[in-house]
């Protein structure tokens, strides 16, 4: 009697198992195409049969061999947040990588999550696409073996947290930035340089806030960190924590403002308290969006390459899902710079 094939094949160490359909159906006590359906993201299975199934597929290590996946032309590129031309810029990226492998994109949003849902994750199983992107969020443990036991690739572009050393990414020179970005306002004679950080919670925001802190400690200025203000990315956060940084009696006379929507919200701020830029307010930015260029006075940022960043991230999830044994997972960062502008100049005085 000829065994079953394999339904997949998984490593631990050198030793290879083999765990085929019949037996995870055996033991989750359904039959072998209910199992199936679970694999492909039929809508039609019990959530209590579904979660039974996806916990054995886990223990399992269960994971579908690539060749025998059919795949949808489709790469699934899902945003933290789906609302500024940050995210045109990654899409774009993207959108160039697929355009020259036959492949369409589909967009998604977490909603403000740093990780999708379960709904989201069924959705992937069914569209079963070539890989899937994920944009400032990450995956849970259930979503990672839920790709995973259907052979679908990921890869998370700057990740919120540490995504592990398992995961593939593809970030930007964060910190670097955050030097760079601060030992130009200290050149050009400030001492008294505040800050408007991204959400705490973010891995790029909180480096560029160490990069900051690092080049005026290096400058031998000191931290003061009534000069560190917590944004969320967002242009009503650089207006917000702008008047508070501008209306103290020791107002800083430049502020790094962590991004560049923040940065546009903080030229409010300053509009507002009758103080022009950049002879009263030197302000840097980060990102390099495209409005940089055209707000008044063209804003002095750190360049993020976005769109670079999406390519590579591209790239990569479609390299991962051609190898059969792929190896360790890869962390690249691209290299940031400064953009020097007119929103910056020396302190008056100086």
């Amino acid at each position: 009697m000829t065994s079953p094939q394999p339904a997949e094949t998984r490593t631990q160490g050198r030793r290879t198992q083999t765990a085929t359909l019949a037996e995870i159906a055996r033991e989750a006590g359904v039959s072998a195409p209910t199992v199936s359906k679970v694999l492909n993201g039929r809508a039609d299975v019990a959530p209590a049969t579904r979660s039974r199934v996806e916990g054995l597929l886990r223990a399992h290590g269960y994971r579908r061999r690539r060749a025998e996946a059919t795949r949808s032309p489709l790469i699934d590129l899902v945003f933290h947040e789906l609302e500024s031309a940050w995210a045109m810029e990654v899409i774009r990226g993207v959108e160039n990588v697929a355009r020259d492998a036959g492949l369409s994109v589909v967009l998604s949003e977490s909603a403000g999550r740093l990780t999708p849902g379960r709904t989201w994750a069924d959705q992937v199983a069914a569209r079963r696409p070539h890989g899937v992107i994920l944009v400032l969020s990450g995956l849970d443990e259930s979503g990672r073996a839920l790709l995973t036991s259907r052979s679908i690739p990921f890869v998370v572009m700057d990740p919120a947290g540490d995504p592990g050393t398992d995961v593939p990414s593809i970030g930007a020179t964060n910190w670097q930035g955050g030097l760079a970005a601060t030992r130009h306002l200290v050149e050009l004679g400030h001492t008294r340089i505040g800050a408007i950080s991204g959400p705490t919670r973010m891995m790029c925001s909180r480096a560029r806030v160490d990069g900051y802190r690092a080049a005026l400690e290096t400058a031998g200025l000191p931290v003061d960190p009534q000069l560190i203000m917590t944004g969320d990315f967002h242009h009503e956060a650089g207006y917000r924590q702008g008047l508070s940084l501008l209306r103290r009696e020791d107002r800083p006379t430049a502020v790094f403002a962590g991004n560049d929507l923040q940065a546009l919200g903080l030229y409010e701020a300053a509009r507002e308290l009758g103080l022009r830029i950049p002879e009263d307010l030197s302000v840097v930015g980060f990102d390099d969006l495209p409005v940089a260029r055209w707000v008044g006075p063209p804003l002095t940022t750190v360049r993020q390459p976005l769109t670079e960043m999406a390519e590579a991230a591209a790239k990569l999830v479609l390299s991962l899902g051609k190898d059969e044994d792929p190896a360790a997972a890869t962390r690249v960062e691209l290299a940031t710079s400064l953009v020097v502008r007119s929103s910056t100049a020396a302190r008056s005085g100086a």
